[in-house]
């Protein structure tokens, strides 16, 4: 599980710009991140409680569909995050790179 782990985060740290990365167990706890902590818990929480409730409204629109991919962007970063079965991941980027 490790390695999977590891593998996706390598695959998400080659995008131009990033800062950092997040992974978020299914409860929402941080269990890996290359930002410090309080930025960790922040990211982690607010994020995961959004991916929650995009999913929920999906859900709701059609029980079929679900998000593999969320990109949402502020004056001065990009998050995106891809939700998995047991882990969020989650890149920020720089945007005025």
């Amino acid at each position: 599980m490790a390695s999977e782990v590891e593998e996706k985060l390598k695959h998400l740290v080659g995008h131009k710009g990033v800062i950092g990365t997040v992974v978020v167990n299914n409860e929402g706890i941080p269990i890996k991140s290359t930002l410090d902590n309080t930025t960790t818990s922040q990211y982690s929480g607010i994020i995961n409680t959004l991916v929650n409730q995009a999913k929920t409204m999906f859900k709701d629109i059609d029980p079929s569909n679900d998000i593999n991919f969320l990109r949402i962007r502020t004056k001065k970063h990009e998050f995106m995050v891809v939700p998995d079965n047991d882990f969020l991941f989650i890149v920020v980027q720089n945007t005025h790179d």
